[in-house]
């Protein structure tokens, strides 16, 4: 009896793991999939310090007229390091303008991290607290969100953004949002 009363708890503890771990490794298409209820409705409001100068604001409302990506990252984010070069090199090529919003993170490690790494975004808001992140559904670092001339949330990605997902579906949602 003694026995049964241990083993039941492991079982279910490695059941759970199981789970996630099969979540986890789902291909990208499968994850990305996570139902977001913000598509198609605007974007949440808000109004943040600019990372790189906290006597700066910027929201959603400086940014109507254009379509753009919202990046939400941070610098104690391990996939944030795998999409960078990938975000790098879009900023690049200058197809579509990238802010950021920098999610639960100290001010001074996401500054160095961007001196370290390259800057590909024209600003990155200042999310300390992680307020704004809760309000746009996040569920955790990286995420990208595609806002069009209106401000509607039109896509998210969950994950690192991939030379692939960047192909396949961002850019030319990018250009079918720019034709309208």
């Amino acid at each position: 009896m003694l026995r049964l009363r241990f083993l039941v708890p492991l079982v279910g503890f490695l059941a759970l793991a199981g789970i996630f771990l099969v979540a986890l490794n789902q291909p990208e298409g499968k994850r990305e999939a996570l139902p977001s209820p913000l598509i198609n409705k605007a974007a949440p409001d808000f109004r943040l310090t600019q990372l790189h100068d906290p006597n700066q604001q910027i929201g959603p409302a400086d940014l109507r007229g254009k379509v753009w990506l919202l990046n939400v990252w941070a610098s104690w984010c391990v996939s944030c390091r795998q999409e960078h070069p990938v975000l790098m090199e879009l900023s690049r090529t200058g197809a579509v303008p990238i802010y950021g919003l920098n999610y639960k993170d100290k001010r001074e490690d996401g500054v160095n991290w961007l001196a370290q790494f390259g800057n590909p975004y024209v600003t990155s808001a200042f999310d300390n607290d992680g307020r704004v992140g809760i309000d746009f559904g996040v569920y955790g670092v990286p995420e990208t969100f595609v806002i069009d001339r209106q401000g509607v949330i039109r896509y998210k990605h969950i994950g690192p953004v991939t030379a692939e997902a960047l192909q396949g579906k961002i850019l030319p949602m990018v250009k079918e949002l720019e034709k309208s």
